[in-house]
Protein backbone atom coordinates (compact mmCIF):
# COMPACT_ATOMS: atom_id res chain seq x y z
CA UNK A 1 0.00 0.00 0.00
CA UNK A 2 2.86 2.30 0.72
CA UNK A 3 4.86 1.37 -2.33
CA UNK A 4 1.64 2.72 -4.44
CA UNK A 5 1.14 5.94 -2.99
CA UNK A 6 4.48 6.80 -3.78
CA UNK A 7 3.98 5.57 -7.11
CA UNK A 8 0.88 8.06 -7.46
CA UNK A 9 2.85 10.68 -5.93
CA UNK A 10 6.01 10.10 -8.56
CA UNK A 11 3.71 10.00 -11.08
CA UNK A 12 1.33 13.29 -10.63
CA UNK A 13 5.42 15.22 -9.99
CA UNK A 14 5.97 13.75 -13.28
CA UNK A 15 2.62 14.82 -15.33
CA UNK A 16 2.50 18.16 -13.96
CA UNK A 17 6.43 18.72 -14.76
CA UNK A 18 5.71 17.86 -18.73
CA UNK A 19 2.36 19.90 -18.67
CA UNK A 20 4.08 23.24 -17.85
CA UNK A 21 7.08 22.48 -20.22
CA UNK A 22 4.55 22.35 -23.01
CA UNK A 23 3.21 25.97 -22.20
CA UNK A 24 6.52 27.29 -22.40
CA UNK A 25 7.07 25.89 -25.60
CA UNK A 26 4.50 27.88 -27.12
CA UNK A 27 4.84 31.02 -25.92
CA UNK A 28 8.33 30.76 -27.02
CA UNK A 29 7.02 30.29 -30.39
CA UNK A 30 4.95 33.37 -30.62
CA UNK A 31 7.59 35.83 -28.96
CA UNK A 32 9.65 34.10 -32.15
CA UNK A 33 6.77 34.75 -34.44
CA UNK A 34 6.47 38.33 -33.91
CA UNK A 35 10.38 38.66 -33.51
CA UNK A 36 10.65 37.97 -37.41
CA UNK A 37 7.69 40.33 -38.82
CA UNK A 38 8.51 43.18 -36.86
CA UNK A 39 11.56 44.58 -35.35
CA UNK A 40 10.96 46.06 -31.58
CA UNK A 41 11.55 49.84 -30.09
CA UNK A 42 11.00 50.25 -26.29
CA UNK A 43 9.05 48.08 -23.93
CA UNK A 44 8.15 44.51 -25.67
CA UNK A 45 4.76 44.27 -26.75
CA UNK A 46 2.90 41.42 -29.07
CA UNK A 47 0.63 42.69 -32.18
CA UNK A 48 -2.41 40.93 -30.70
CA UNK A 49 -5.63 42.83 -29.36
CA UNK A 50 -4.23 45.93 -31.62
CA UNK A 51 -6.89 48.68 -32.65
CA UNK A 52 -7.50 49.86 -36.17
CA UNK A 53 -6.35 53.98 -37.15
CA UNK A 54 -10.21 54.51 -37.08
CA UNK A 55 -11.02 52.79 -33.62
CA UNK A 56 -8.34 54.69 -32.19
CA UNK A 57 -9.46 58.20 -33.44
CA UNK A 58 -13.18 57.21 -32.14
CA UNK A 59 -11.44 56.47 -28.88
CA UNK A 60 -9.90 60.12 -29.04
CA UNK A 61 -13.05 61.83 -30.10
CA UNK A 62 -14.93 60.70 -26.89
CA UNK A 63 -11.63 62.08 -24.73
CA UNK A 64 -11.63 65.81 -23.34
CA UNK A 65 -8.23 67.62 -22.95
CA UNK A 66 -6.69 65.83 -19.68
CA UNK A 67 -8.13 62.93 -20.20
CA UNK A 68 -5.78 59.53 -20.87
CA UNK A 69 -6.50 56.17 -21.90
CA UNK A 70 -4.09 52.70 -22.42
CA UNK A 71 -3.89 51.59 -25.77
CA UNK A 72 -2.33 49.71 -28.80
CA UNK A 73 -3.29 50.34 -32.52
CA UNK A 74 -1.90 50.41 -35.62
CA UNK A 75 -0.84 52.69 -38.66
CA UNK A 76 1.38 53.60 -41.27
CA UNK A 77 3.95 56.25 -40.01
CA UNK A 78 3.75 59.93 -41.71
CA UNK A 79 6.39 61.43 -40.55
CA UNK A 80 9.72 60.80 -38.17
CA UNK A 81 11.90 63.10 -36.40
CA UNK A 82 14.38 63.81 -39.14
CA UNK A 83 17.19 65.25 -36.52
CA UNK A 84 17.03 62.06 -34.17
CA UNK A 85 13.71 60.13 -34.38
CA UNK A 86 12.55 61.50 -31.31
CA UNK A 87 9.08 61.98 -32.37
CA UNK A 88 6.98 60.06 -35.29
CA UNK A 89 3.32 61.45 -36.50
CA UNK A 90 0.83 58.59 -37.36
CA UNK A 91 -2.60 59.45 -39.31
CA UNK A 92 -5.83 58.22 -37.69
CA UNK A 93 -7.61 59.03 -41.25
CA UNK A 94 -7.00 60.82 -44.33
CA UNK A 95 -7.39 64.15 -41.87
CA UNK A 96 -5.96 63.76 -38.32
CA UNK A 97 -3.10 62.28 -37.42
CA UNK A 98 -1.61 61.53 -33.85
CA UNK A 99 1.99 62.74 -32.23
CA UNK A 100 3.50 59.98 -30.82
CA UNK A 101 6.13 60.63 -28.10
CA UNK A 102 8.39 57.97 -26.70
CA UNK A 103 7.99 57.16 -22.72
CA UNK A 104 10.75 59.26 -20.84
CA UNK A 105 13.03 59.97 -24.61
CA UNK A 106 13.97 55.96 -23.60
CA UNK A 107 14.32 55.10 -27.55
CA UNK A 108 13.74 56.42 -30.48
CA UNK A 109 12.91 55.35 -34.47
CA UNK A 110 14.93 55.24 -37.38
CA UNK A 111 14.93 58.47 -39.28
CA UNK A 112 13.91 56.67 -42.63
CA UNK A 113 11.24 55.19 -40.77
CA UNK A 114 8.09 57.15 -42.96
CA UNK A 115 5.90 54.71 -44.49
CA UNK A 116 6.47 51.63 -42.32
CA UNK A 117 3.88 50.14 -40.40
CA UNK A 118 3.85 50.37 -36.78
CA UNK A 119 2.34 48.79 -33.48
CA UNK A 120 2.31 51.40 -30.90
CA UNK A 121 1.29 50.30 -26.98
CA UNK A 122 1.36 53.14 -24.42
CA UNK A 123 -0.99 56.38 -23.38
CA UNK A 124 -2.99 58.03 -25.71
CA UNK A 125 -4.10 61.62 -24.82
CA UNK A 126 -5.43 64.70 -25.83
CA UNK A 127 -3.54 68.01 -25.09
CA UNK A 128 -3.81 71.34 -26.07
CA UNK A 129 0.08 72.19 -27.98
CA UNK A 130 1.42 76.02 -27.24
CA UNK A 131 2.72 77.63 -30.34
CA UNK A 132 6.45 77.73 -29.39
CA UNK A 133 6.24 74.05 -29.05
CA UNK A 134 4.39 73.62 -32.88
CA UNK A 135 7.30 75.63 -34.24
CA UNK A 136 9.49 73.56 -32.55
CA UNK A 137 8.20 70.51 -34.50
CA UNK A 138 8.18 72.52 -37.44
CA UNK A 139 11.86 73.10 -37.26
CA UNK A 140 12.58 69.29 -36.71
CA UNK A 141 10.40 68.59 -39.69
CA UNK A 142 12.45 70.68 -41.73
CA UNK A 143 9.46 73.43 -42.71
CA UNK A 144 10.32 76.41 -43.95
CA UNK A 145 10.76 79.72 -41.99
CA UNK A 146 7.76 81.16 -43.53
CA UNK A 147 6.06 77.89 -43.04
CA UNK A 148 6.81 78.47 -39.46
CA UNK A 149 5.66 81.40 -39.21
CA UNK A 150 1.90 80.73 -39.92
CA UNK A 151 1.86 79.11 -37.01
CA UNK A 152 0.29 81.95 -34.00
CA UNK A 153 -2.36 79.50 -32.52
CA UNK A 154 -2.28 76.45 -30.43
CA UNK A 155 -3.61 73.20 -31.12
CA UNK A 156 -6.14 70.80 -29.63
CA UNK A 157 -4.17 67.47 -30.68
CA UNK A 158 -4.82 63.99 -29.96
CA UNK A 159 -1.30 62.87 -28.35
CA UNK A 160 0.73 59.33 -27.56
CA UNK A 161 3.60 58.26 -25.47
CA UNK A 162 4.57 54.59 -26.59
CA UNK A 163 6.52 52.17 -24.00
CA UNK A 164 6.90 50.01 -26.98
CA UNK A 165 6.68 49.93 -30.95
CA UNK A 166 6.81 47.06 -33.42
CA UNK A 167 7.61 48.09 -37.00
CA UNK A 168 6.63 46.12 -39.82
CA UNK A 169 10.08 43.91 -41.54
Amino acid sequence: MKNIIQLCVVLLLVATACKSEKTDKSETKKVEVVAENYNSFGDKINDEAVMTSDEMLAKFENMNVGDTINAKFASTINEVCSKKGCWMKLPLNSVTETMVRFKDYGFFMPLDAAEKEVIVAGKAFVKETSVDELRHYAEDAGKTAEEIALITEPKKEFAFEANGVLMKK
